[in-house]
């Protein structure tokens, strides 16, 4: 029988999960299981729990449907638990290291506890200082193990499930259970307390619980507010026969959390009054006898509370919030021009058949953007649509593209009326989310390097974000966030985390390798120059942050020497560098201002790449991928990243110049291992690119049709890429 049973409802944190497991499992002290709860057999979660299971024994996941909520799934963990005490951990939380030893030194010093409590810690993901909440409800009590009454006001409601250790036969012999719907940790906290006869407390931090940005779900508005009294009536019942003294502390904190949610009507769309007038009745109903009201304003709730004064009880609220309106009111900093234009626009109803795009902060009709552009002209023709770029590059766009050109009026014009907004990166910091306005994130690419608040450990990269604030501020704008695989969809939520909803539809500018035909693929290379008969070698090193200027790491006429006259470079610098990065010779094309990085691919027989997320979209061709990794130690710990390539490559691996051309000379870039490698790189990373991304996309965002109506994605075996030029020549 194990020490401990760590139970870990996971519905919703797929992205977060491991980290979770991890701390669990990187603890001192062994003697534990742990018990992850998975939606489904083939929800994304149980896959990682999968993982999780195969290597190491003590990991064993269970299933429970996301509709039985929480509180089922947290039930259905205790049903398979074996330890002797009962821990729970959030999805998105961790253990401290060493949390487990402690425990277990407290627990051999308490005794036989029936509940023991300690102290965690409620972190900010992005930036802010943490707070410890549970430090001052556990001081001042006794030292060892005590009875409830030693301690009356360690009530266990202000404290979360997490954040105490339950002895498992003590749950099962008083049956029990987490109640059913929201506010279950309540419920919870107050039952066990309640029902326990000898309490113990840890005064160390136990848990790191990270706080989500948009605030606990319990305060967002619904019907689901009304739930907390179903909580707050059960936990008074089970009290009714406790001694006054332990009764009305009880009573006091279950009614201070019932008097915070009446005094925010905004967090019920409907029934105020009737839950006012619940709250009453049991107000009256189960205060104990002696119970004195508070001082101060929580005091004048509670009597307003009981005469069923609800009027009153508005009002009250209505003066605290005064301070807050004259504040409002006061003149408004001076505003450009053109942003005061914005400001009355936005005035203005929606245009609900107006879309907007922006790529690479206008850069021009690329990526995905222009993908879902093009396919919502076929699939939805009465969308109107208005693409934005830089004035420089207005020049560039293609005939019959409506555009207008950033910072001019027409831009703040379009972006205040528009019902859909696109875009691979983010729109300007003073853009307004509008209510029944749509934003989708399209991404730009499958990340291997560190993204967002993911990025905040590593220095060099953190200095050139700027304010991890003013990011997830742009985040809380998206609706829609686009996945091209499973792994970008959990790197999503860790990196941009948000209430968007994931589509793990696939990349739109990803649909050409799928649709395009071999007269695609000899008009590309033709366009880009490349010699007939020659084998293109696309060459695209990624930017490094801790470089100032663009540099190719690799001397490209010297490779070509070294493999031979047949092969030509396509040099692709990273698109920062997209004003000139290299002067074209004889072997070596410099395309990295070509528009169209597909149709680069497209026209290249092999890629060349160091860490590059074009390897991701290069990888839907099934050609030959060769890593380049002379500096892969440096990178990996300036720049971060999602998992460890040099494991997991695309194809063969080179560290130096040699290598590579090695390589090349030998064929083994092409060889069966190479082949080998990457079919496990496109079943992990080309799993939703199909040659469908861009009308799944517009079907779901622009038509809102039903699932039903959305394209299934294509098995991996079922697919056909574009031929490479070696079968277009034959």
């Amino acid at each position: 029988m194990p020490r401990f049973s760590i139970i870990v409802p996971s519905h919703g944190v797929a992205g977060r999960l491991s980290q979770a497991l991890d701390s669990v499992l990187a603890q001192s002290f062994g003697d534990l299981e742990l018990i992850p709860v998975c939606d489904a057999p083939d929800a994304p979660a149980a896959s990682v729990a999968a993982g999780y299971a195969e290597r190491d024994s003590r990991v064993t996941p269970v299933h429970s449907p996301p509709s039985a909520g929480l509180s089922r799934a947290r039930n259905t963990g205790m049903r398979a638990a074996n330890g002797t005490y009962l821990l729970f951990l959030d999805g998105d939380d961790v253990l401290v290291p060493g949390a487990l030893a402690l425990l277990d030194a407290r627990l051999a010093e308490a005794g036989d506890v029936d509940v023991l409590y300690f102290e965690h810690e409620r972190t900010p993901w992005w930036e802010g200082e943490p707070g410890n909440p549970a430090a001052p409800l556990l001081a001042g009590v006794p030292q060892g193990a005590f009875a409830p009454d030693q301690a009356p006001a360690l009530t266990g409601v202000a404290l979360p499930a997490w954040s105490a250790a339950y002895r498992r036969t003590f749950v099962e012999d008083r049956r029990l259970l987490f109640p059913d719907g929201h506010f279950t940790d309540l419920g919870w906290g107050g039952l066990t307390t309640v029902a326990a006869e000898r309490i113990a407390v840890l005064r160390s931090v136990v848990v790191r619980h990270r706080l989500r940005r948009q605030g606990s779900r319990l305060n967002l508005p619904g019907p689901h507010q009304h739930e907390l009294l179903d909580q707050v009536e059960l936990v008074l019942e089970r009290a009714a026969a406790l001694p006054g003294e332990r009764a009305r502390p009880l009573f006091e904190q279950v009614f201070g959390v019932v008097l915070k949610t009446a005094a925010r009507p905004e967090r019920m769309p409907g029934g105020r009054r009737a839950f006012f007038r619940r709250a009453r009745r049991l107000h009256r109903t189960h205060r104990p006898a002696g119970f004195r009201m508070p001082g101060g304003s929580i005091g004048v709730q509670h009597r307003l509370l009981a005469a069923g004064a609800y009027t009153a009880f508005r009002a009250l609220r209505g003066a605290n919030q005064a301070a807050a309106r004259a504040a409002e009111r006061l003149p408004r900093p001076y505003m450009p021009l053109t942003r005061l234009r914005y400001a009355l626009e936005l005035r203005r109803p929606l245009d609900q058949h107006l879309a907007v795009y922006c790529a690479y902060w206008g850069r021009g009709y690329t990526c995905n953007p222009a993908a879902i552009h093009a396919t919502a002209r076929e699939l939805a023709p009465h969308i109107r649509s208005v693409f934005l770029v830089e004035a420089d590059q207005a020049h560039a766009m293609p005939e019959g593209i409506e555009y207008a050109v950033i910072g001019s009026r027409r831009y703040w014009q379009v972006l205040a009326r528009a019902k859909y907004l696109v875009n691979n990166a983010n729109f300007a910091e003073g853009v307004v989310k509008r209510p029944g306005s749509v934003h989708l994130q399209t991404q730009h690419g499958t990340p291997l390097k560190k993204m967002g608040v993911d990025q905040s450990t590593y220095p060099v990269v953190a200095a050139q974000t700027g304010s991890f604030t003013k990011l997830l501020g742009r985040v809380d704008r998206w609706d829609f966030n686009l996945s091209a695989n499973r792994h970008s969809t959990e790197t999503w939520e860790r990196a941009f985390p948000g209430s968007y909803e994931a589509l793990e539809y696939g990349y739109p500018r990803n649909d050409v390798y799928y649709t395009a035909s071999a007269h695609d693929v000899v008009r590309a290379r033709r366009k880009l120059g490349v010699p007939d008969g020659r084998t293109a070698v696309l060459y695209a090193p990624t930017h490094r942050d801790h470089h100032t200027g663009f540099e190719p790491g690799l001397d490209l006429e010297a490779f070509c020497e070294a493999v031979g006259e047949n092969v030509v470079v396509l040099l692709r610098a990273h698109y920062f560098y997209d004003r000139g990065a290299f002067r074209n010779t004889g072997r070596v094309i410099d395309v990295t201002a070509h528009r169209s990085s597909e149709d680069v691919c497209l026209a290249a027989d092999a890629l060349v790449t160091d860490y590059s997320s074009i390897m991701f979209d290069y990888a839907n061709l099934d050609r030959p991928i060769v890593v380049y990794a002379d500096d892969w130690e440096v990178y990996r710990h300036t720049r971060g990243v999602c998992f460890d390539l040099m494991a997991e490559p695309p194809g063969p691996v080179a560290r130096t110049p040699e290598e590579l051309a090695r390589i090349f000379r030998d064929g083994s870039y092409a060889g069966p291992e190479s082949k080998q490698l990457r079919a496990g790189f496109r079943a992990r990373f080309c799993q939703f690119d199909d040659g469908l991304a861009a009308e799944r996309v517009v079907r779901r965002v622009f038509l809102n049709q039903p699932p039903e109506a959305i394209p299934a994605v294509i098995p991996l075996a079922e697919r056909l890429p574009a031929p490479t030029a070696t079968l277009v020549r034959s």
